[in-house]
């Protein structure tokens, strides 16, 4: 995979952090130029001859690395091996866009660690969505040999790079963990969103609902993209236009609507997302012959748009579990109540609990990160955009959409063949989420 610092996708990202993909740097010249520039530099530049946070006013003589030093402290477990990876990767991305000022000598070395199979212990917890601050300064530190790198990294020799003190804060000054959790996670719901349409298709043709609601002239009459290409989507799956009622629930007559604003919804935050994997968010930006004092660290526009994703999830899985509730239905299905073999049997009621459980878990995940509000450093940084949180909890929304799918395909698929007698559904529910999301565990 070859870095340039322009074309870095959401889907790459996670191809380099599962799959192992090694990645190849195209061109070191808009880091060149960035570090030259800033080699010139007069007069206090942040971070670089200043303090950082309430001690921008500080003039440091003799700057050292104590900034990174000091700003190593996460707490819970380490994150996965592959999310770490995906930082570096994303992180590599951004400083090959120039304007971090930073020695590109740094580069190579820190591909060198992404190839060899090194990252570093991340925890959990640090960062509010103004800079992955304390995460990319255990990096700095490993590569420093200052730190051991995670545990499960290869016994060969570690790569090393020997920091100047100018070069701490345009390493760490960037979101690129919460980028790369952002990335992944938007990459798997696409995947998983997609299975959504599948398994609608199988709950249409199950209890004979009508395609009506997807005809191609309902679609131009509202034409908003992602219902317009869900519909689209759907009526090639379906082999026959069934109109057994005038008007379906809304889990068939409305699924369109709903699961489009969704796949509009991913659209716009992996747009976001991808803007920032490429973009030369530092702060100070060095450009032209000046350092540029900045915001464009500030995580807004990518907590928002997660914000924004993952309350759609919560409609498209409401849509699920209403028709989850009418495959159970004799009215819907002409089968004996829950897909039971017989009178009075349980079937598979036990499906509907397990759905609504984790719909549960989903709505609050939904929970807009937003509308808090973090005020810090002796109030000079009065304000934080929490895309870490909606990264974070982006990623968590996976696994209970995914079970709430597999709920209402084991259910079409019970309902599309013959029913069997009362036994324990976990298997089939297993291999219903397998068949939704065959990918290796977050």
């Amino acid at each position: 995979m070859e870095l340039d610092g322009a074309g870095l996708t959401c889907a790459q990202v996670h191809e380099a952090a599962y799959d192992g993909a090694r990645v190849t740097i195209a061109s070191l010249d808009r880091a060149r130029a960035a570090w030259s520039t800033a080699q010139e530099l007069t007069g206090p530049v942040y971070g670089r001859s200043t303090g950082v946070g309430a001690n921008r006013g500080v003039i440091l003589d003799k700057p050292g690395l104590d900034l990174l030093r000091s700003h190593v402290c996460g707490a819970g477990p380490l994150i996965p091996l592959a999310r770490a990876r995906g930082m570096l990767v994303v992180r590599l991305n951004q400083l090959l866009a120039g304007g971090s000022g930073i020695d590109p000598a740094v580069l190579p070395v820190l591909a060198e660690a992404i190839n060899g199979g090194f990252t570093p212990p991340i925890q959990t917890y640090g960062a509010i969505g103004t800079g992955d601050l304390s995460a990319l300064a255990t990096t700095a530190l490993c590569l420093l040999g200052e730190l051991p790198w995670h545990p499960e990294s290869p016994a060969a020799p570690a790569p090393h790079f020997p920091f100047a003190p100018e070069d701490a804060l345009p390493f760490i000054s960037s979101g690129a963990a919460t980028l790369a959790d952002a990335a992944i996670a938007c990459h798997r719901l696409r995947l998983l969103l997609e299975a959504v349409v599948d398994v609608a298709a199988m709950s249409f043709t199950a209890v004979g609902a009508s395609a009506e609601p997807l005809a191609a002239a309902v679609q131009e009459a509202r034409p908003h993209p992602g219902q317009a290409a869900v519909a689209a989507r759907l009526r090639g799956l379906l082999t026959q236009e069934l109109a057994t009622r005038v008007q379906d629930p809304y889990g068939y007559r409305a699924f369109a609507q709903v699961h489009g604003t969704v796949v509009d919804a991913l659209d716009r935050a992996t747009a976001a997302i991808e803007i920032d994997l490429n973009a030369a968010a530092e702060n100070p930006l060095i450009s032209g012959s000046l350092a540029w004092h900045n915001g464009n660290f500030h995580s807004v526009p990518v907590a928002l748009a997660l914000d924004a994703l993952r309350a759609a999830l919560v409609q498209t899985a409401q849509l699920s579990t209403a028709r989850l509730a009418t495959l159970m239905d004799p009215a819907y299905t002409g089968r004996h109540p829950f897909l039971a073999d017989r009178p009075g049997a349980s079937g598979a009621l036990i499906l509907e609990y397990v759905a609504q459980d984790a719909l549960a878990e989903l709505r609050h995940l939904a929970t807009p990160v937003t509308t808090g509000v973090a005020v810090i450093s002796l109030g000079t940084e009065d304000h934080a955009g929490f895309a870490t949180q909606a990264a974070r909890h982006a990623l968590r929304c996976l696994e209970p959409l995914e079970i709430v799918l597999a709920c209402e395909r084991t259910a079409a698929l019970r309902a599309l063949n013959t029913p069997t007698p009362d036994r324990p559904l976990t298997d089939d529910l297993t291999a219903s989420r397998h068949a939704l999301a065959p990918h290796p565990p977050l």
